[in-house]
């Protein structure tokens, strides 16, 4: 299942690699639209996807209503941009006949920034668990990035996804710009609202050493070069808009009753 806006770019690639898992009748393609104007429905029911509109409701809740709406004993949830590798499909495809104790699985990643595989830095194996029964678990609100809770034991698949998520600067800039955001209103109800120099400047500034150095991101070449050091601006936007959004609220006049 997957949920999707505007996704026409990306999802023929995402489709396609799943079809091996739901041919013959043995699967289902779940496609949960927030009112896409391009050609994604379109492209989504060429796939055979069923297909659902449901008006925004936030990262967690709208993949949750997604996963609702699956009936097979297994969902494995994508975003619109990435795709398995045919490998990772025959994994799957061999594991769920033999494994009958797990809730759920993790799979690695491979994180692709300006058409490059960004292997060092963090970036990879950046194992997700996107795979669980049904019934076994959902999403929970965190910003941009929910993350599933499974109630059971877990597995890991050796294989990867691809995640084509930022083939241009500009894209990848636009994405921070909002993810930056959604991650200020996390902090906020975290309690980090204050305008702190050591959040805008210096753990912006720790955030790109230890990732491009300590963690070797300078092995990516240019490529992990920019992914980093807008990753590290990325960090003082969240907590310079969670400043923002304290002293907006603080500014707000008490209306009394």
């Amino acid at each position: 299942m997957l949920i999707t806006q505007n996704e026409e770019a990306n999802l023929p690639r995402t489709l396609e690699s799943v079809l091996p898992l739901v041919r013959n009748g043995q699967g289902e393609i779940i496609v949960l639209d927030s009112g896409s104007t391009d050609r994604t429905i379109e492209i989504a029911r060429s796939h055979g996807a069923q297909i659902f509109t449901e008006p925004w409701k936030g990262f967690a809740a709208q993949k949750n209503s997604a996963i609702d709406k699956a009936s097979c004993n297994w969902v494995l949830q994508l975003d619109a941009d990435e795709a398995l590798e045919p490998e990772l499909v025959q994994e799957i495809q061999s594991t769920l006949k033999d494994d009958a104790a797990s809730k759920g699985f993790w799979i690695p990643r491979k994180n692709f920034f300006l058409g490059r595989w960004i292997k060092h830095g963090g970036f990879y194996p950046d194992p997700k668990l996107r795979l669980i029964r049904r019934g076994a678990g959902h999403f929970e609100e965190y910003g941009a990035h929910p993350t599933i809770k499974v109630n059971g034991p877990t597995g890991r698949f050796q294989s990867a996804m691809i995640h084509n998520a930022y083939p241009t600067l500009r894209g990848y800039i636009d994405h921070m710009n909002s993810y930056s955001s959604m991650g200020a209103t996390v902090a906020t109800e975290k309690g980090r609202s204050s305008f702190s120099l050591a959040d805008i400047v210096f753990r912006p500034l720790l955030t790109f050493v230890y990732n491009y150095f300590l963690r070797l991101g300078f092995l990516d070449g240019r490529e992990g070069l920019l992914l980093h050091l807008y990753h590290a601006v990325y960090v003082s936007w969240k907590y310079s808009k969670a400043w923002e959004l304290a002293r907006n609220s603080a500014a707000r006049p008490t209306v009394n009753p």
